[in-house]
């Protein structure tokens, strides 16, 4: 039998091999780099990384910081010697910005860490580079005119997701033990699906980002992406740091409680209140369903009341966007995509009506969310609407039969459970005929994300759908 490869060992064992000396930062750092190298050019997933020296010269550093916390008895911080990267919306000190836009295109580099890659290193880990992104985070699909499109490891003629589609395509390729994730209409959780790692989406509050100038909004969040639940739990820990300068980040940390599948009590949506699926993915959902009755647990339709939810995402999105952008756009910045502007503009010009009405909705779904999962231990929907679409798409237009005109309305999946202010957590439920991964949002109670990660853990050692890996 093959040596296992160090870049195939989760975060989770890695982490405790550096941390027991059984292996070292430089040879954990080695292997992803390898891996970067071999894999990254076919799939453009990777983007502005530092020289190999560099990030090899502070592995070193990691590893003497090792010695010296053996020699005192001191322990180590939770992703000590871990190499990441950082999605390429946010700033991190020595690399370029660019948002995926030729408006940033030639962005210097940042002077200064972003609240995100603040938290990356206290909890130890090793910033290499950066994951590409649409432009400005734009849709579910990545692509933009600085670093192309980053395609999926299960099948290069087809999208990665996104818009954390560099950090999906780069975990389930196995060349980053973990990654970061931002998601406000599936983000997160589109790329997730669609590449088999996992996404979560925490509840607003969890994770400070920074990203934004409304350091108070619920809607947008950073959260962990890893190839399972376990990884995902050890880096939601790293990152649920209360910081003052963010007054979102103070939500308590409630250990989780032991989980089993056998009893565990399940409100199953097939639609999410009758949006369009794809037939397969409809099969692969139902057969997950099947599965998890016959492991013993309690299966029953249920799911809250979705009127009027995507109208008022949609204008909470759209004034979002305004609240993100509208200072480069008033500062005569050239080289945004059209769309992008129109939305800012269309943000601009959000009435007070409009916006305390998306608000209202918002409030009302959360309150329906809550009681649903006060009859049920979690709540599980399709993730998306399809599997990996064609990586020539910009968005896709039509599922069985329902023509999408816009490039955010074939999302609702997603934008539905944003606006329920609730964690999610997407996971993999199985895979199309033609071998493409199909994910489920896996919904838990708010503030609760270590017992919904106990949860999707559960499943996926059950089921192991989520362990299965894209060949190269």
């Amino acid at each position: 039998m093959a040596e296992e490869h160090l870049a195939d060992r989760s975060a989770t064992a890695l982490a405790a091999a550096i941390s027991s000396r059984e292996v070292s930062a430089v040879e954990v750092m080695r292997a992803h780099l390898e891996r970067i190298e071999e894999r990254n050019p076919a799939l453009r997933a990777v983007v502005s990384q530092q020289p190999d020296s560099v990030s090899l010269a502070a592995a070193e550093a990691a590893d003497r910081l090792t010695a010296r916390a053996h020699a005192a008895g001191e322990p180590l911080p939770p992703l000590h010697g871990l190499p990441t990267a950082v999605k390429d919306l946010m700033d991190v000190a020595g690399f370029p910005t660019t948002n995926g836009s030729a408006a940033f295109a030639e962005a210097a580099p940042a002077a200064h860490d972003s609240v995100l890659a603040t938290l990356l290193r206290e909890a130890g880990a090793l910033i290499i580079g950066k994951t590409n992104t649409p432009e400005m985070g734009q849709g579910v699909l990545t692509f933009n005119p600085v670093f192309g499109t980053t395609v999926n490891p299960w099948d290069t003629t087809r999208h990665a997701g996104g818009s954390s589609g560099g950090a999906a395509a780069a975990l389930a390729a196995r060349m980053l033990p973990l990654a970061d994730g931002s998601d406000s209409g599936g983000s997160l959780r589109y790329p997730a699906a669609f590449c088999n790692v996992v996404g979560v989406r925490p509840s607003p509050g969890r994770v400070a980002s920074g990203r934004t100038g409304n350091a108070w909004t619920p809607h947008g969040v950073t959260g962990p992406m890893a190839r399972d639940s376990a990884d995902a739990a050890l880096f939601l820990r790293g990152l649920s740091v209360e910081k003052s300068v963010w007054p979102l980040s103070s939500l308590p940390v409630h250990e989780p409680r032991p989980v089993a599948v056998d009893g565990l009590r399940i409100a199953w949506s097939a639609d999410a209140g009758g949006l369009p699926i794809d037939p397969e993915v409809r099969r692969v959902h139902a057969a997950f369903a099947q599965q998890l009755a016959g492991l013993g647990a309690v299966v029953e339709a249920d799911e809250p009341d979705f009127a009027g939810a995507d109208e008022a995402w949609e204008t909470i999105e759209t004034f979002e966007f305004f609240l993100g952008g509208r200072h480069a756009v008033d500062a005569g910045a050239t080289g945004f995509r059209p769309d992008y502007v129109r939305n800012v503009e269309q943000g601009r010009a959000m009435s007070a009506t409009q916006l305390a009405d998306a608000y209202e909705r918002r409030t009302r779904l959360f309150r329906d969310t809550a009681a649903v999962l006060e009859r049920h231990d979690v709540l599980i929907l399709p993730a998306t609407p399809v599997a990996a679409p064609p990586a020539e798409l910009e968005w896709v237009p039509e599922v069985d039969g329902a023509r999408f005109d816009r490039y955010f309305t074939w999302q609702m999946l997603a934008n539905r459970l944003t606006l329920a202010a609730h964690p999610v957590v997407v996971t993999s439920a199985g895979f199309t005929a033609g071998g493409l991964p199909v994910g489920v949002q896996v919904v838990g109670r708010h503030g609760r994300e270590l017992q919904l990660l106990a949860v999707t853990r559960a499943i996926e050692e059950v089921t192991g759908w989520i362990a299965r890996a894209p060949s190269f």
